[in-house]
C-alpha cells in the first residue's frame, strides 16, 4: 500500500459542502495533503466517500428475479421464499457453490461504488467467507432474521443478539414489518415488549409501519434500511419514506439481493428517487440520497468514527466518479457503473482506470487483473473475469449477470 494524492478533484466530503482541491491518502487514512503518487483529476471528477449498502443477502444475488405471479403480490416474505425454492432461478443458482456466489456478490458491490455492506445472514454462516471479498462486509452486528413467529431463527435469539450488540457497540439488525399480516404490522410493539427498540436497531423494510410506529422508531433513535425496488417488486408498496424522513429517522439505502431487488446500488438510487417522485409528486433531493448512502449508513452501522465522510483521519474509502453534471449530488444519483473511475478501500486501490496505475506503483501488482468496462481498460483487485468464466462453465451457458459491467473474454490490461 502506498501513499497518494488526488489533485484538482471536486471533493464531496459529506461533513461540509463540495469544494475543489486535493485529497491525500497516507497508509489507510485520509489526510488533507500528502505525498506519494499524484493523480490529477483536472476538475473533471467528483470524489465521494465509498457508498454503504445497509442490506443485502450476498448468497442470493442471482438473476432473473423471482416474484409474485402477474397481477398478484405477497402478503409476507414467506410465500416468496417458497416460490424461490421452487424456481428455475434457484435450481440454476444451485450449480454454483457458496464461494462463487459470494465472490460474484462482492463484485456486484464494488462495481457500483459500494465499499461497505451488510450481508443479512448469521455470522456462523458467513464469518469465514466475508473477509475474502474485495470490499468490506461487516461482521460486527447482532442479528435476527425477523421479529415474528415464522422467522428463520438466525442467531441466538433477539434478546441475546441485542444484548451482544449493546456490549460491543454494534448495530442490531433485523427485518421488520415486511408484510401486512398481523405479526408484521405489530413488529415495533414486539420489539418494545422485549425491551430492545433503541438506537442500535437497524430495521429493514418497515413497509407496514403505522404513523405511531414511525414516531416510536424516531424517538428510539433507530435506523431504517429502505429497499424501495425490492418492496415494490414483492408487495407493490414501500415504506412511508417521506414521513420517516420528516420524523428525523436515520434512513439508509439497501439493495436487498438481486433475487428481488435492483441490479446494483447505483440503480437503487435512481429507482428510489423515481419511486419517491411517483408517490409524492415532489423530488427527493439528491443530497439527501447522498447522505442516505454514506454518513447515514455509517451511523446505522455505528461506524461513523471511521467511514461515511472524507474527513481527515477517517479510513480512505474513496469513490471517484466522472463529473457529468454540475451538481455533484445529482452527479452521484445519475451515475452508472461506467462512470466510476477509481475506488479505494482503507487506502488500497481496488478498482480503477489504468491512468491511475501510478498509485499502484506503475504496474499491476500480484493479486490484480485487468478488465474492460465501457471501452476503458481497468485494473481490479482479484479476478472477476476468471470467476465469471468459471460460473458460466458451471451454469452451462453464457449467463448474463447485469451487475457485472464487462464481458470476461475482453482484453485484460
Amino acid at each position: 500500500m502506498s501513499d497518494f494524492v488526488l489533485r484538482n478533484g471536486i471533493i464531496v466530503s459529506g461533513s461540509a459542502g463540495p469544494k475543489k482541491g486535493p485529497l491525500g491518502v497516507r497508509e489507510d487514512r485520509i489526510v488533507s495533503s500528502g505525498g506519494g503518487a499524484v493523480a490529477d483529476l483536472e476538475a473533471a471528477s467528483c470524489v465521494y466517500p465509498g457508498l454503504i449498502n445497509t442490506h443485502d443477502h450476498l448468497q442470493g444475488n442471482y438473476r432473473p428475479a423471482v416474484g409474485p405471479k402477474p397481477g398478484t403480490f405477497y402478503l409476507t416474505w414467506l410465500p416468496w421464499d417458497n416460490d424461490l425454492k421452487a424456481s428455475d432461478t434457484f435450481k440454476e443458482r444451485s450449480r454454483l457453490n457458496r464461494e462463487d456466489l459470494y465472490g460474484l456478490s462482492g463484485y456486484k458491490c464494488l462495481f457500483s461504488g459500494v465499499t461497505t455492506v451488510n450481508d443479512h445472514f448469521p455470522q456462523k454462516f458467513n464469518a469465514a467467507i466475508l473477509p475474502t471479498l474485495p470490499i468490506r462486509a461487516i461482521l460486527e452486528y447482532g442479528l435476527a432474521h425477523e421479529a415474528s413467529s415464522y422467522d428463520l431463527q438466525w442467531g441466538d435469539g433477539i434478546e441475546v443478539e441485542h444484548r451482544r450488540a449493546v456490549q460491543n457497540n454494534w448495530p442490531f439488525i433485523t427485518h421488520l414489518a415486511e408484510g401486512f399480516d398481523d405479526e408484521s404490522m405489530n413488529g415495533v410493539s414486539f420489539l418494545e415488549k422485549l425491551g430492545v427498540l433503541d438506537s442500535r436497531c437497524l430495521l429493514v423494510h418497515c413497509i407496514a409501519f403505522s404513523d405511531a410506529d414511525i414516531e416510536k422508531v424516531a424517538a428510539a433513535g433507530a435506523s431504517v434500511s429502505w429497499c424501495g425496488f425490492s418492496n415494490k417488486f414483492m408487495f407493490n408498496v414501500t415504506c412511508k419514506i417521506r414521513k420517516m424522513l420528516q420524523a428525523g429517522i436515520n434512513v439508509t439505502i439497501g439493495t436487498d439481493s438481486s433475487a428481488t431487488g435492483s441490479a446494483n446500488f447505483l440503480e437503487e438510487l435512481r429507482y428510489d428517487r423515481d419511486l419517491y417522485r411517483a408517490m409524492y409528486g415532489e423530488e427527493l433531493p439528491a443530497e439527501t440520497l447522498f447522505r442516505m448512502s454514506t454518513l447515514n449508513g455509517a451511523r446505522a452501522f455505528r461506524m461513523e468514527d471511521r467511514i461515511g465522510t472524507l474527513d481527515e483521519g477517517k479510513l480512505a474509502d474513496i469513490l471517484v466518479i466522472k463529473a457529468r453534471r454540475e451538481d455533484p449530488y445529482e452527479n452521484l444519483v445519475n451515475a452508472s457503473m461506467e462512470d466510476i473511475e477509481l475506488i479505494s478501500l482503507a487506502g488500497r486501490p481496488l478498482y480503477g482506470e489504468i491512468r491511475f496505475l501510478d498509485i499502484l506503483g506503475g504496474r499491476l501488482p500480484s493479486g490484480y487483473t485487468g478488465i474492460t468496462v465501457g471501452g476503458r481498460s481497468m485494473f481490479v483487485r482479484g479476478d472477476p473475469a476468471g470467476l465469471y468464466k468459471k460460473a458460466r462453465k458451471k451454469i452451462g451457458f453464457k449467463k448474463i449477470l447485469d451487475y457485472l459491467p464487462f464481458e470476461p473474454g475482453e482484453d485484460h490490461a
